[in-house]
């Protein structure tokens, strides 16, 4: 067995990927890591020990609809968090979803290239 310490990090492509940045930046206050290294390609937005990793939308990459897909991508938050979220989304104009869960709150909504986004709290 292989016992790994978490999710390090999702990989997604954008249509535009300083737009994207800066979403997962404002919305939902990741911060850029390893520009130093990797200069443009990835940009991994994070959040202690999590992050995204953002790729250019290429012509050769599979349809979304096609082969193996990103469902949504998940962040934990405490509860006041979660209650503050919902107000910024608001605030902002962005549409979501609030799902109960009974062991587990969570809210979905999508980023600009349509990938849905949970923050869920286990603080009911």
């Amino acid at each position: 067995m292989i016992k790994v310490d978490g999710l390090d990090h999702v990989a997604i492509a954008a249509k535009d990927v300083t737009r994207s940045m800066e979403w997962y930046r404002e919305v939902l206050g990741l911060e850029r890591r390893h520009e130093e290294a990797w200069g443009d390609v990835p940009v991994m937005m994070c959040s202690g020990n999590t992050c995204v990793a953002i790729f250019p939308l290429n012509d050769d990459q599979p349809a979304a609809t096609k082969g193996p897909r990103v469902l949504h991508i998940a962040f934990r938050a405490d509860r006041v968090t979660f209650d503050q979220a919902q107000r910024d989304l608001k605030a902002r104009g962005i549409e979501f979803e609030f799902s109960d869960h009974d062991i587990a709150h969570s809210i979905y909504f999508r980023d600009p290239d349509g990938y849905k986004i949970e923050i869920t709290t286990y603080e009911v």
